[in-house]
C-alpha cells in the first residue's frame, strides 16, 4: 500500500491523456455546409422523399434502389405521397442536383466519407 500515491498519479495521468482529444476539441466543430440547389430543384420544392429523410437516409435509399433495379428489375419508385420516380442516380437525382461539387461533395467532404457511387456513375450524365 505504500505505492498508493504513485498508482493514483498514474491513473490520473492516464485519464488525462486518454480524454485529451475530447476536451481539447470541445466546441470546435465546424457548422454543416449550406447546399446550393439548382433552379430545377428549387422549382420542384420536394425531393423523392422529405428533406429530413434525404439528409439522414439518402445512402440507404440509394442502396435499396440499386438492389431493386439490379436484382429485381424494378425501375419505378413510388414515394409516400404517391408520386413516381425513375430509380436512377444519374437521371433522377442528378437531374435536379446536377452540380456535384456544390451539392454532393460539400456534405461528403464535411462528413469525411468517400461514397463509391462515382466509381460507376458519371456525375454529369447529360453532358451539361
Amino acid at each position: 500500500m505504500k505505492d498508493k500515491n504513485k498508482i493514483l498519479a498514474g491513473l490520473a495521468i492516464f485519464i488525462v491523456v486518454i480524454t485529451f482529444p475530447f476536451w481539447f476539441n470541445l466546441g470546435k466543430a465546424a457548422p454543416a455546409p449550406e447546399l446550393e440547389l439548382t433552379e430545377k430543384a428549387k422549382a420542384a420544392k420536394t425531393c423523392v422523399m422529405s428533406k429530413e429523410f434525404m439528409t439522414a437516409e439518402h445512402m440507404q435509399l440509394l442502396d435499396v434502389w440499386r438492389h431493386n433495379v439490379v436484382r429485381g428489375g424494378e425501375r419505378m419508385f413510388v414515394n409516400p405521397d404517391g408520386r413516381q420516380f425513375n430509380m436512377s442516380l444519374s437521371n433522377t437525382c442528378l437531374d435536379c442536383h446536377s452540380n456535384k461539387e456544390k451539392f454532393c461533395d460539400r456534405c461528403h467532404d464535411y462528413a469525411s466519407v468517400r461514397p463509391y457511387c462515382w466509381d460507376c456513375h458519371i456525375d454529369n450524365p447529360k453532358g451539361e
